[in-house]
């Protein structure tokens, strides 16, 4: 008799837990829609990590992470989602471990996944990024192809975003192609200054705003033509 009883209370318990749990999964799901009308984006983190703590899913996981990274948290993007390069992840794992780590200055680990985006969905804005990063781990001759390919498939209507100014501007993505084709130029051939200026020139002649191309100019022909140095007489 004291068994039965001992088992009716226990089953009585796990019944309890989880009419509880779902109780809560239930106020957390009306909870992250309401911070997503609201656009609360700490309330929609809250409600979102509750619900993967009450009910576990990669799904689950891999949106937390996502919306860490949207709101420019990247530790704690990678910190939801892991940092190793995944075949199986999904492509918005994949996705959120590529710009978090490019955000946060690793550029060996976010080509990893750049290129395993790449190598899933092709595109020209992946075909960027992948060149963008190759010139910075010193593989000029890696990023040729991605830039050929890019300029042979941007669209008019393509832009990609820059943040070097104060006040973020998009330019047209084969504008900003031809900008890094200029910098492999120069990185591959340092005395011949010219040939990569003239290469910014037609990225200027895309776009006159082009901030980032215009500073690049100006650093070559600084360097084409340094100022003269004034000796001190004694």
């Amino acid at each position: 008799m004291k068994n039965f009883v001992l088992v009716s209370m226990c089953a009585l318990g796990f019944m309890g837990a989880a009419q509880t749990n779902t109780e809560l999964q239930k106020h957390y799901e009306a909870f992250y829609k309401q911070m997503r009308l609201q656009g609360d984006v700490d309330g929609v983190i809250n409600a979102m990590t509750h619900l993967n703590v009450l009910s576990p899913s990669i799904e689950r996981r891999d949106t937390l992470a996502f919306i860490y990274a949207n709101d420019g948290q990247h530790l704690q993007a990678l910190n939801t989602v892991g940092i190793e390069k995944d075949a199986n992840d999904s492509d918005l794992a994949v996705q959120v471990k590529a710009i978090s780590l490019k955000a946060l200055n690793q550029p060996k680990r976010a080509l990893e996944q750049f290129d395993l985006l790449n190598s899933r969905t092709p595109n020209p804005y992946l075909a960027y990024e992948l060149a963008d990063l190759k010139i910075q781990t010193g593989d000029n001759d890696g990023a040729v192809a991605h830039i050929e390919y890019g300029i042979a498939n941007a669209k008019d209507d393509m832009k990609y975003a820059f943040y070097e100014r104060q006040q973020p501007y998009e330019v047209p993505l084969k504008a900003a192609f031809i900008h890094l084709k200029a910098l492999v130029q120069y990185n591959k051939d340092k005395e011949n200054i010219d040939a990569a200026v003239a290469l910014i020139d037609e990225a200027l002649a895309i776009d006159p705003n082009f901030n980032l191309a215009s500073l690049s100019k100006q650093a070559l022909e600084a360097r084409k033509n340094p100022p003269a140095t004034t000796e001190t007489k004694e």
